[in-house]
């Protein structure tokens, strides 16, 4: 089997409409079309990027079935290339979960459930969401796969460490990070950048944060989206000033074998005993 070296990747990072559906779609079907010009592979755009955040109790009237004709629609706008989409997804009546849909080939080929949902700070994500409890891993081309996790999925380590033992070569971080959203001491700009660069580094795994920009209320969303190398190394990012800005980079397969084998953190994950010591702990 033929595995192509290269990867062409890219970040969204657009502003949001805060419960404006319609409106936030005709700017991803824009988005879509100007990466798919740049001949994009993968697509990542921020959390909840087709509802905004702060929807309390709103959550209900944006929220989405995976049957809605709308998703559908922009299945079909990204074609081969994988792209991964933030909305509300409507399980049942009444059960809601902060999710991405992960489009390729004209279809949801896969949908990840926010596992991690921050109640602190000015956070209430739990109050309006319910908690997901599987991983998602999904193949783009031969020898490169994906794996998505959501904002606060990242500041679980553990979470991480159980998504990236799969050893996907990508991991997609959308995020909707707001300056002072969880203390006024706790600085999301600067341990945001810490916190990927960190995961890329000890797993030799590219990562693709893509953050929004803009306000909602008293919340100020940063930007700052970037897409960082095997090594943690910047290879695009959005920079500091607020705009709408489509960051790409390419990936190399090579570069992430390389490594991989000098730190070698998957082959010596070592799952046995880390389950074994874990036992007994809630």
């Amino acid at each position: 089997m033929h595995y192509q070296d290269n990867l062409r990747v890219g970040a969204a990072q657009i502003n949001t409409t805060l419960a404006d559906v319609d409106a936030n779609l005709e700017r991803h079907y824009e988005v879509i079309s100007e990466a798919r010009d740049q001949g994009m592979e993968l697509l990542v755009f921020p959390e909840l990027s087709l509802t905004g955040y702060g929807l309390g109790s709103r959550v209900m009237q944006v929220a989405m079935p995976l049957e809605d004709p709308r998703l559908s629609s922009l299945a079909k706008a990204c074609g081969e290339m994988q792209t991964v989409i933030g909305f509300v997804e409507e399980a049942s009546p009444g059960e809601y979960y902060n999710a991405l849909a992960i489009f390729q080939d004209g279809e949801i080929l896969a949908v990840h459930r926010k596992l991690n949902l921050p109640t602190y700070g000015s956070l209430e994500e739990g109050k309006w969401f319910t908690h997901g409890n599987e991983l998602t891993h999904t193949p783009i081309r031969p020898g490169w796969s994906a794996t998505q996790l959501i904002c606060a999925d990242l500041w679980n380590p553990a979470l991480v460490h159980a998504a990236l033992l799969p050893r996907p070569t990508v991991l997609c971080a959308p995020i909707n990070s707001a300056s002072g959203i969880v203390s006024k001491d706790f600085s999301n700009e600067q341990n945001w950048a810490l916190n990927v660069r960190f995961y890329a580094m000890t797993y030799g795994t590219p990562v693709i944060m893509a953050n929004r920009f803009g306000s909602e209320g008293d919340n100020h969303f940063w930007g700052g989206s970037r897409i960082l190398g095997p090594g943690g190394e910047i290879l695009a990012e959005a920079g500091d000033s607020d705009q709408e800005i489509l960051i790409t980079a390419e990936l190399s397969r090579m570069a992430i074998s390389k490594a991989r084998f000098e730190l070698p953190t998957h082959r010596d994950a070592d799952t046995p005993l880390i389950r074994a010591l874990m036992e007994g702990y809630r």
